[in-house]
């Protein structure tokens, strides 16, 4: 089974960001319109993913992918699909009403807010009753580590001093370091090892270029702190498993990472 912690569906307000436009340089992704849910679901498919967590963007310029989108599409898959929710991060007071909402009404199995789309790093006070609510709720705070591919500041994606700091206000909250954390993956590394509730998914890419340390983290002592993930659109995933069967990860440690990892982590029945 492999599941992919990591993508969204994207709408024409999130491709046409002006931000956006180093990653279609990179990928050569050419998409601006609205597209339909078979587009995702055929490239899973293609790829051989079982299940993919979708998540929404809330932005400081509004919903670039709205909770209530991604509740449509998770319906629309029948199964295939689980939903991640975003929130405002200038309202603690909506975010929190909200992040209830996604959970109990809509179903949601965690929460994403980047930083780096905010330019506020992840100690800021308003980020705190979010994470509280996380708490409560028992469901993860999803966000990015490392550097930004977009065209934003990149330093409030470090994990060290910020992701460190916050797993330390809140050793119960369990925080998806999403995009390995590039160019301070041992960063990222260290803060797995530290705190039992700090994960890493490697959205954003493809498996050649993994730091060889995250792949001897994943095939060790790391085996259960490693996520598959592929940022789909931006990456395909059968593009972002490319060279899967050569890894040097024993069976367990692959299966942990492909999916029963992700599984675990956001408390899918699948």
């Amino acid at each position: 089974m492999i599941i992919d912690a990591w993508m969204q569906h994207p709408t024409a307000r999130l491709l046409g960001q002006p931000w956006i436009a180093s990653l279609n340089r990179w990928t050569g992704n050419k998409e601006t319109g609205d597209l339909p849910l078979a587009f995702t679901l055929g490239a899973m498919e293609q790829g051989g993913i079982s299940h993919g967590i979708i998540s929404a963007w809330t932005a400081p310029a509004g919903d670039l992918i709205s909770n209530d989108e991604v509740a449509g599409w998770v319906k629309e898959s029948k199964g295939k699909l689980s939903g991640v929710g975003s929130v405002d991060l200038r309202k603690p007071m909506e975010a929190v009403r909200e992040i209830r909402r996604c959970v109990k009404t809509l179903g949601f199995k965690g929460v994403r807010v980047l930083p780096w789309l905010w330019e506020t790093p992840p100690t800021d006070r308003r980020f705190y009753p979010i994470y509280a609510e996380c708490c409560e709720l028992g469901v993860p705070f999803c966000t990015q580590i490392g550097h930004t591919g977009p065209l934003m500041p990149s330093e409030v994606g470090r994990p060290i001093p910020y992701i460190d700091q916050v797993a330390l206000d809140f050793p119960e909250l369990v925080i998806v370091g999403g995009h390995i954390g590039y160019p301070w993956t041992e960063e990222a590394i260290a803060v797995a090892t530290k705190h039992e509730n700090f994960y890493i998914d490697t959205s954003a890419y493809t498996l050649k270029r993994y730091p060889e340390a995250l792949i001897k983290y994943a095939a060790a002592h790391g085996r259960k702190k490693v996520l598959f993930g592929t940022n789909w659109p931006m990456i395909a995933p059968s593009k972002a498993l490319e060279g899967i069967d050569a890894a040097p990860l024993d069976a367990e440690a692959k299966a942990l990472f492909l999916g029963a990892n992700t599984a675990r982590v956001f408390k899918l029945a699948v």
